[in-house]
């Protein structure tokens, strides 16, 4: 998906809904310093080039960045938004990468089959952009619809990316994560949640307040935000993946921002964080792990050629983080199961390919657990998911940490060794067995002509001894 400098309408009262319940609503600030000269455009007025001068002053001294160079600054319209978001979106990732991307959501269950992503969520981003920056211009945008006298709250987030990018080259920064997808969300988590807190220090000005002394603010903006999704048109009915996925950046990224802040000297110490960036989304939501230094697991996949058919076409392989994992959780066990299970993830490793003649789309997924009793809990976990996402199924068999069945679109797979699972999902047994061969696992157990066919129970899972990465 489309990483979005900006800020999204529902964040907006989100925030607006925070900090009334705070006791702190937004407001304008009065001026500070002497004002950078302003560009001007002809899609701006003179009080909103005034309006944006006295903001990025303001920010600059509340953020300790300097401002190094002038800014453009514009109203657009909603459909110059929309041109945008289309010119971007072309240029971030080709045909090819995004075909890959929207079939590894439907692989894994989160996004529905031939479901219009690209269009659905231009429809989305067109109405929910309230202001974004554009790092390759060096501009930032509001929408012209946005009312007036909430123009400078929106300022305050959109100039906090203007100046991190002056100070940090923010679009290289968040890129050098690629191609870990799950490092670069934690990257745009940092941008967006850091803005978004930035924006609520604005607000707090006057009160000599700061999101250092205040409880997580996530927690208040999450109310706002959600009812503001259920009335829009589109996010009233999106697959909660893409609601969760637009919201994590700026709700899991403005509570570390919160530690992060409390853990330093507050924003003199924000080129630490740019310089030392967290590395996965496990990260951004334990920020204890990012201050002692803890990293994820390196899970890796044997080399394709000769292990799997010849007519199976690698799309993607790539990594889905904690957030990613709780979401394919969250979607078949719901929420409290996935935040119950999902905090044992160290590690993952996923491979998504796409069948030649049928256009099936297999799927590859090794996970490391924190210890086996997770691993454990996982697999009793996973196969009742992975039976919730195949209604059509037969020949079931299990045994002790290891599941199989059939399905219309091939066999499904789920077996965990000490503290890895590994499940491959449209394969048939000869796959399966050549995979556990290339990374080092001993045979599964396998159907003999006495095990008849079973119905759906939980399995009752042990612990093997085996060794797991």
């Amino acid at each position: 998906m489309r990483r979005v400098a900006g800020l999204f309408v529902l964040m907006a009262f989100g925030v607006f809904a925070a900090a009334q319940q705070s006791g702190t609503p937004p407001k304008a600030v009065a001026p500070a310093g002497a004002l950078p000269p302003a560009q001007s455009s002809a899609n701006s007025s003179p009080e909103f080039l005034h309006a944006a001068d006295e903001v990025l002053v303001q920010m600059s001294k509340l953020l300790a960045l300097p401002i190094k160079e002038p800014l453009k600054k514009t109203l657009r319209s909603k459909k110059e938004i929309r041109e945008y978001l289309i010119r971007e979106e072309k240029e971030d990732k080709n045909d090819a990468q995004r075909y890959a991307d929207e079939k590894t959501l439907e692989a894994f269950g989160l996004i529905p089959r031939d479901f219009p992503l690209d269009a659905f969520m231009l429809d989305v981003l067109t109405d929910q952009v309230a202001g974004l920056y554009d790092p390759k211009a060096k501009e930032f945008y509001i929408a012209d619809w946005i009312p007036a006298d909430e123009q400078r709250s929106v300022m305050a987030h959109e100039l906090t990316h203007a100046l991190e990018d002056q100070s940090f080259h923010i679009d290289p920064w968040i890129k050098a994560a690629r191609p870990n997808d799950d490092a670069e969300l934690a990257r745009d988590a940092v941008s967006e949640g850091s803005a978004l807190a930035a924006m609520f220090d604005y607000a707090l000005q006057e009160q000599k307040m700061s999101v250092r002394d205040l409880p997580d603010m996530s927690l208040l903006i999450r109310s706002g935000a959600l009812e503001e999704m259920d009335k829009d048109r589109n996010l009233s009915k999106a697959p909660i993946y893409i609601r969760d996925e637009l919201l994590f950046p700026y709700l899991a990224g403005t509570s570390f921002s919160q530690q992060f802040l409390r853990a330093h000297s507050g924003w003199s110490d924000l080129n630490i964080l740019f310089a030392n960036p967290p590395v996965s989304t496990q990260q951004i939501l334990h920020p204890d792990l990012y201050l002692t230094g803890v990293k994820p697991a390196n899970v890796t996949l044997p080399q394709w050629k000769g292990v799997v058919p010849a007519d199976w076409k690698l799309l993607e392989e790539n990594v889905m983080g904690e957030f990613g994992v709780e979401e394919i959780l969250k979607q078949f066990l719901g929420q409290n199961r996935a935040d119950a299970l999902s905090p044992a993830w160290i590690g993952d490793r996923y491979a998504t390919f796409e069948v030649e003649k049928t256009k099936q789309t297999p799927l590859v997924f090794r996970l490391a657990l924190d210890n086996a009793d997770d691993a454990a809990r996982f697999m009793g976990q996973y196969s009742e998911a992975l039976e919730l996402k195949y209604k059509t199924r037969t020949d079931l068999f299990r045994r002790p940490n290891f599941f199989q069945f059939q399905t219309p679109e091939g066999s499904v797979f789920l077996r965990c060794l000490a503290t890895t699972c590994l499940t491959v999902e449209g394969a048939k047994r000869e796959t399966y067995d050549a995979i556990e061969r290339a990374i080092g696992w001993p045979p599964a157990p396998v159907p003999t002509q006495g095990d008849a066919p079973k119905p759906t129970a939980r399995i009752q899972v042990q612990r093997e001894l085996s060794s797991g990465l």
